[in-house]
């Protein structure tokens, strides 16, 4: 057993055995949810009560024919989140959410982040088609400003193949994928979820014309919706159950935690359960589930149903075929959606309530539209969005099969992929570029699984077909407890190593993850 591995099994799960992990599982109001809830020891706002804000929008650098080139430097900073507190982050550019990024399609973008951070950290572009040297490979270490690589112990991380570096690092993306909403988080190895829930997230939208004839909400009504959840100790800093507070050492969370990681504050884009004053008008909202481990079942309130609906037009890869309208939509770690909320037919005062059926206390509530001004909006929401290509299982070349389960080594439980834990220097499947493959998932709890490089289609859940919010493209697929599907899936344009993995950020941290190398 290596280092790294007797380090998660006598840190991450060395406050419990086996016996103790399964007498730690409980459900949350709904099996889809997976996870141990901390407490608030602050003072917290009442819920809609402090405005919604939309993160700033960052600016390039510097531009030429082919490439935007920004700059993010990840700092420690202090966050005005609760209302009289102020609470320590570690935020790219100093703020959480970081910065949103906007490419365009086909146009190189280029960021180079700065660490200047007490830890090492990675970069992942969630969604992105890029290059396996851009993708954020967990052990791709971007070590502090002024380190000298020796003093950050987790830089031992028995992967010979790994590309560290000091200080900087350029991550180029060459955008060649269509419109959609991505993010951008960290992705450390054995670390993912303590650096996210620090602060370490941000959007990074892609633009295009096939979007921009669609004529959709846009300016102030295309409003990012980043929802997480964060705990807080009495005086305001962010409370996360570490066994190694400084994530340098020993990774993972104690106890019941090991389960994943739920706050009882709702933010949204880092403002506890805002509100916010809109017209009657049609919004387009892109909803992004940053949070550590926490499934939503969003829902809509309005006085006589007026806003009770949403109409999803896009999902992880982009826009839908055809718009679609739903009641309720369940978004798990890692997965996005794009939806039109319509407000024409308010009235002026009502109050249109976004609910998570999932949640109890006050994590059932999201956020509040207020509406405040009558106005006119005649922007239609079209049935037809984006041509997509079907892809035909008939014409796949293989078929492989991952199971996502808990499972023992040396008499502790952990997270398990084909009953291995993550390992760098070994690849679980080595698809070649340009083939078709189904890959089959199954669960043994709630896991959402998220792929990297390409999106897929998927083709069948429990041998029936998906649900309706898996139209489209994805990346991330939430498969509740024993459920099993299908995937369709054909890897292009770049070889290299990339992972597979469960987005409960605390499964991650202790193993469910894998390699896949292309060629």
């Amino acid at each position: 057993m290596s280092r790294r591995d007797m380090f998660r099994l006598a840190g991450a799960l060395g406050v419990v055995g086996t016996a103790g992990v399964a007498a730690g599982f409980r459900f949350a109001s709904d099996s889809s949810v997976v996870g141990a809830q901390l407490t608030s020891e602050a003072r917290l706002p009442e819920p809609f009560t402090v405005p919604f804000v939309v993160p700033p929008v960052l600016a390039p650098e510097s531009r030429d024919a082919t490439t935007d080139y920004y700059r993010v430097t990840q700092r420690v900073a202090a966050a005005s989140i609760l209302p009289g507190y102020a609470t320590p982050i570690w935020g790219y550019n100093g703020v959480f959410p970081g910065p949103t990024i906007v490419s365009a399609r086909g146009r190189r973008t280029v960021v180079t982040h700065r660490n200047k951070l007490p830890v090492p950290t990675v970069v992942h572009l969630h969604g992105g088609h890029v290059p396996h040297d851009a993708d954020g490979y967990p052990t791709d270490l971007l070590l502090p400003v002024g380190s000298d690589g020796m003093t950050h112990t987790m830089a031992m991380h028995d992967d010979p193949l790994s590309q560290n570096m000091i200080g900087e690092r350029d991550y180029a993306y060459p955008m060649n994928q269509p419109a959609a909403t991505l993010w951008y988080h960290d992705h450390r190895m054995d670390f993912t979820g303590a650096a996210v829930w620090q602060g370490l997230a941000g959007l990074h939208l892609v633009v295009d014309e096939d979007e921009n004839r669609l004529r959709l909400p846009a300016g102030d009504r295309d409003l990012p919706v980043m929802i997480t959840d964060r705990a807080f100790r009495a005086d305001g800093s962010l409370r996360y159950p570490a066994v190694d507070r400084s994530m340098m050492e020993k990774p993972g969370v104690t106890g019941k935690y090991v389960q994943g990681v739920l706050g009882d504050v709702i933010l949204v884009n880092g403002v506890p359960w805002p509100v916010h004053r809109v017209g009657t008008a049609r919004y387009r909202l892109r909803l992004v589930n940053a949070s550590n481990a926490r499934v939503y079942r969003l829902r809509f309130d309005s006085p006589g149903g007026r806003a009770n609906e949403f109409v999803q037009i896009g999902s992880d890869g982009g826009l839908l075929e055809r718009a679609q309208r739903l009641s309720t939509l369940d978004i798990a770690p890692g997965e996005r959606f794009d939806v039109i909320v319509d407000f024409t037919g308010c009235a002026i005062g009502d109050q249109i309530t976004l609910h998570n059926d999932l949640g109890s206390g006050n994590t059932t509530q999201i956020m509040r539209f207020v509406i405040a001004a009558r106005v006119e909006d005649i922007s239609p929401i079209p049935d037809a969005l984006v041509p997509i290509e079907r892809l035909n299982p008939a014409e796949a070349v293989h078929t492989r099969q991952f199971d996502f389960r808990r499972g023992e080594v040396g008499g502790m439980t952990g997270w398990r992929i084909n009953g291995h834990p993550y390992s760098p220097g070994d690849s679980i499947a080595d698809p070649r570029l340009g083939d078709l493959e189904i890959w089959r998932f199954t669960t043994d709890l709630n896991h959402p699984i998220h792929l990297h490089l390409n999106h897929f289609q998927v083709l069948s859940r429990n041998n029936k077909p998906p649900h309706p919010t898996d139209a489209g493209w994805k990346d991330t697929l939430n498969l509740t407890a024993t459920e099993v599907a299908e995937v369709a899936i054909s890897f292009t344009d770049h070889p290299g190593r990339y992972v597979l993995h469960c987005h409960n950020l605390e499964h991650e941290d202790m193993a469910m993850m894998a390699t896949f190398t292309t060629h």
